[in-house]
């Protein structure tokens, strides 16, 4: 067994485990707990402490809800909004609102995924508080160098680093070749009023935001813009000023907000070009497998249920002697595309539609007049509630 629980740049008491994950966000977290609930020795290397806030829309769909409450999450005790209408609005103000089937809830990266650790802490998994460098396939395993100039060696490995990481250029994946016009951007404030049942999405040129009320009242706000048109404008306030608030209800947002953050968190190049889900015979989950545009409300419930499936073919591995690395990679890759590629088309055809201003204030009005015509789009991206 692991001889220590957390581990900052230091590695000589921990045994090599069953399965390394690279990265401790929610798919990584979440498929440390069911492998560790499973009876697996799991070790997670993180970059950095938690708890800690990344740029994210901070809304979880339900249909994840069951699986995580069988991961011992006690949703009675964290007292978080619960979401059951989504509106959109254009530009120009129109406006629609539609009941969300399964609804969902608001909850901060900090308080999430500093949840699922300590949770993670007492199912005995073990933590490295450390960058990984390198991740080598040889001999039917894996040799994961740290910055620290430590190796840890696993037969497998899941790939959860997120949307991008310095990862991706050592690995010479095809996606981070590629320069990419996103930017995201994301600040806490405190409630003026935004309706806790509420998540919004509205447009303004180049680019859309998402309102939604988290724990203690907080309203997230997250943006995602094209940077062509950011750098137009000196600073993040102007941008707000001069660009969002071209949108009245973004107008009326920001004339009241009061940010509980320094400043706003950023994070560049963010890509949703294709990914493999497989590379080097590293299992991707999450972000690092496919990225779902914010509009479509159910990134962070996407990226729990990958390392759910990940979890299921990484323990009939460990446990069959007649199923392969080869039948995991198969059957990963098989699951992946049926829970999840019908949902990432449908992204990219509404993220086409949302950068065109035009064209969207139009789709909105005709959307506006018809709920069934919502209610389709709504069902496409979202899936069923999974349980463990």
């Amino acid at each position: 067994m692991v001889g220590i629980f957390v581990l900052k740049n230091y590695l000589h008491t921990v045994n090599d485990p069953e399965i390394l994950i690279v990265g401790g966000g929610l798919a990584g977290l979440t498929a440390a707990l069911d492998l560790a609930t499973k009876g697996k020795q799991v070790c997670v290397v993180e970059k950095n402490e938690y708890p800690n806030h990344k740029v994210c829309g901070e809304y979880v769909s339900n249909e994840v809800k069951p699986y995580l409450e069988d991961l011992g999450m006690e949703f009675s005790n964290l007292s978080l909004p619960e979401i059951d209408t989504l509106q959109l609005s254009t530009q120009t103000g129109k406006s629609s609102e539609i009941r969300l089937p399964l609804g969902g809830f608001g909850i901060s990266r900090y308080m999430f995924d500093n949840h699922l650790y300590k949770l993670a802490i007492k199912k005995g998994v073990t933590f490295v508080f450390d960058t990984v460098t390198n991740i080598h396939y040889f001999n039917d395993g894996f040799s994961v160098t740290l910055s620290s100039k430590k190796n840890i060696k696993s037969p497998i490995v899941l790939g959860t680093f997120g949307k991008r990481s310095n990862l991706d250029m050592t690995l010479k994946r095809k996606f981070i070749q590629q320069k990419s016009p996103w930017l995201g951007i994301k600040c806490h404030y405190k409630n003026t009023g935004h309706p806790s049942n509420v998540v919004g999405l509205h447009n303004f040129p180049g680019g859309y935001s998402g309102l939604s009320q988290i724990e203690r009242q907080s309203i997230n706000f997250c943006c995602l813009v094209r940077y062509e048109s950011f750098k137009k404008e000196k600073d993040i306030d102007s941008y707000f000023k001069n660009v969002v608030s071209q949108n009245p209800f973004l107008k009326d947002f920001l004339i009241n907000a009061v940010p509980e953050f320094d400043k706003p968190l950023t994070i560049a190049q963010i890509s949703f070009e294709p990914k493999k889900n497989i590379e080097n015979h590293v299992m991707m989950c999450g972000d690092t497998a496919g990225l779902i545009h914010p509009l479509c409300g159910n990134g962070m419930a996407m990226a729990i249920h990958s390392g759910k499936l990940a979890v299921e073919q990484v323990v009939n591995f460990l446990e069959n002697p007649n199923f392969t690395r080869k039948d995991m990679e198969k059957e990963y890759q098989l699951s992946w595309k049926k829970n999840f590629r019908q949902r990432l088309w449908m992204g990219r055809q509404l993220q086409t539609l949302m950068m065109h201003t035009k064209w969207f204030n139009f789709g909105m009005a005709t959307v506006a007049s018809s709920k069934p015509l919502l209610g389709s789009i709504i069902r496409k991206t979202h899936g069923a509630p999974i349980v463990n």
